[in-house]
This record gives structure tokens, C-alpha cells and sequence, in this order.
């Protein structure tokens, strides 16, 4: 991790990031190829893979609104 907050939070936001992607490309996994072992399965996968991409994402910027309120406060799309 790095060795400053700045450094720790930019570095687990990018963790985040590759995490959140890994998660995300399971909706192209092979599993789906198969048949479903009841109805819906699979759009029940789906949509907790979704939602747990979502919810990295969201951590992800939520740390970056950890290094926002450490820095002046001000988004970098205000600036």
C-alpha cells in the first residue's frame, strides 16, 4: 500500500477498480452457456453480479471522496 494517505486511498481505489472489473466480466463467463438448473437462475447471477459491481464502484468513489475531503473539499469537476 502506499506509503501516505494519499498514496494508501489512490491505491485502493485502483484495487477497486480491478476488482469491480473482474466482477463485471463474469457476465460473459462460460457458466452462462450452460442450462439453467431452474428458471431465472441466471438472471438472478446476473443481476448480483451487477449489483456488486455497482457496489465496488461506489466504494471506489466514495474513497475518492475521502482524498476530496483531505485535500480542499472541492470535487475536481468543480475546479
Amino acid at each position: 500500500m502506499g506509503e501516505t494517505f494519499e498514496g494508501t486511498c489512490n491505491d485502493l481505489r485502483t484495487e477497486l477498480g480491478l476488482i469491480a472489473n473482474r466482477v463485471k466480466a463474469l457476465m460473459n463467463d462460460s457458466t452462462f452457456d450452460n442450462e439453467q438448473k431452474y428458471s431465472g437462475q441466471f438472471g438472478e447471477m446476473k443481476a448480483n453480479i451487477m449489483l456488486t459491481y455497482r457496489h465496488l464502484e461506489d466504494a471506489r468513489m466514495r474513497v475518492g471522496k475521502i482524498l476530496q475531503a483531505a485535500d480542499d473539499g472541492v470535487s475536481i469537476l468543480d475546479k
